[in-house]
């Protein structure tokens, strides 16, 4: 599609503009948008890492705003980069910030994809096995729960849902 303006250079730039009700479509080329000015000010500015950064503006552990006196901004020791930095640009300074910038980084993992740990795919030839094994382990992690919390009755539970599991298992 050419540009709607020149009608020379191809259109990259698509502009679907609603006012009233009204409906109105523009195609131009980045040359005739930055000479039109006022209506396609601020596109050409658009990238991946503004988004993201628009995004990572969500920071649990501030309150109206504002960091709290027991909950000062973290910072990567290795590199030195601040979650604030981080929320910037996007990007790890280094390996390390990851572990530094954790406790941060897990509510918005949860708010971006749902859930904090990958759950991956399996071929459905060793699926079967591989989801027993993964239910026993998690059985096993609420059972230890359960035992330090005291809570005998659902442990038991716990006990013989993991035998039967690893009957099953067994078997096949």
């Amino acid at each position: 599609m050419n540009c709607e303006e020149c009608g020379k250079r191809p259109a990259t730039l698509h502009l679907t503009k609603i006012v009233n009700g009204e409906k109105t479509e523009y195609h131009i080329c980045e040359q005739c948008a930055h000479e039109k000015g006022d209506v396609f000010t601020g596109f050409h500015n658009f990238s991946i890492n503004n988004l993201l950064s628009g995004l990572l503006k969500f920071d649990p552990m501030q309150k109206n705003g504002r960091e709290t006196a027991t909950n000062k901004p973290l910072q990567c020791e290795t590199c030195g980069l601040t979650y604030t930095q981080f929320s910037k640009s996007g990007r790890f300074g280094c390996s390390d910030c990851y572990t530094f910038l954790g406790d941060r980084l897990d509510p918005l993992f949860r708010r971006i994809h749902g859930n904090t740990q990958h759950s991956g795919k399996v071929p459905e030839r060793t699926g079967g096995k591989l989801k027993i094994r993964k239910e026993l382990e998690q059985l096993k992690q609420a059972l230890q729960s359960h035992v330090a919390s005291e809570e005998f009755e659902k442990a038991a539970e716990m006990r013989d849902r993991i035998r039967a599991l690893e009957q099953k298992m067994a078997q096949s």
